[in-house]
């Protein structure tokens, strides 16, 4: 891996240590629950941008081209963001090809392979700083509900579903979100299984 995306990583990963969340704090012994199955079909069909069933790479960026367009990343976030993601789909999903398809069966299991791999466990929500401070328009360090409906517009999703999971993670009730809560909540998404924790709510409701 080259310096340049070590830093890109080594940003986003520090957002969530500084928290004080380590991998101890969440359950990774139980990858292949229903709770945590359904947030994985959940986020199979955020990335299906255009809904045929399958994950491509052209989803995949088409939807960081969506937050990107809010325009509120600069150039150089931009261009750091696009190969975030880039990053992101060779590591996890494989080859940049047209024939390279992820079906919900197929995006479980690579799921459960991140999950069970170190090194992609810390990485998994990399990608997030860069979906906050897409919607952060006037750059404060925190969201408001106004900011995070632009995250649901992006995912597809009403700003009814972004006011009641605003209300679920904003856990107290200040109407804002920093960027540390709000990585912290993305990436808690991906790897915890309890069902009491607000997170479940953070990509918007959980589908069947």
């Amino acid at each position: 891996m080259s310096s340049k995306r070590s830093v890109h990583n080594a940003r986003a990963t520090a957002i969530v240590d500084e928290e004080g969340e380590s991998d101890s704090d969440v359950e990774s012994d139980r990858a292949e629950s229903q709770f945590w199955r359904r947030k994985m079909r959940t986020l199979h069909s955020h990335l299906d941008v255009n809904k045929d069933g399958v994950i491509s790479y052209d989803d995949f960026m088409l939807l960081g081209e969506r937050f990107a367009n809010l325009g509120h990343l600069t150039a150089k976030e931009q261009e750091e963001f696009q190969q975030v993601l880039n990053d992101m789909w060779e590591e996890q999903w494989g080859d940049i090809s047209p024939y390279n398809m992820i079906g919900v069966e197929q995006y479980l299991e690579k799921m459960i392979h991140v999950l069970e791999d170190p090194a992609l466990k810390r990485k998994c929500h990399n990608f997030l700083p860069y979906l906050f401070k897409a919607v952060d328009r006037d750059n404060s360090g925190e969201i408001t509900v106004q900011e995070f409906q632009l995250f649901f517009e992006c995912l597809g999703l009403t700003h009814d579903h972004s006011v009641i999971a605003f209300s679920h993670i904003d856990q107290n009730d200040d109407g804002k979100i920093s960027l540390k809560e709000f990585v912290k909540l993305g990436r808690e998404f991906f790897v915890s299984h309890d069902q009491t924790k607000p997170s479940k709510h953070f990509w918007g409701p959980l589908i069947d």
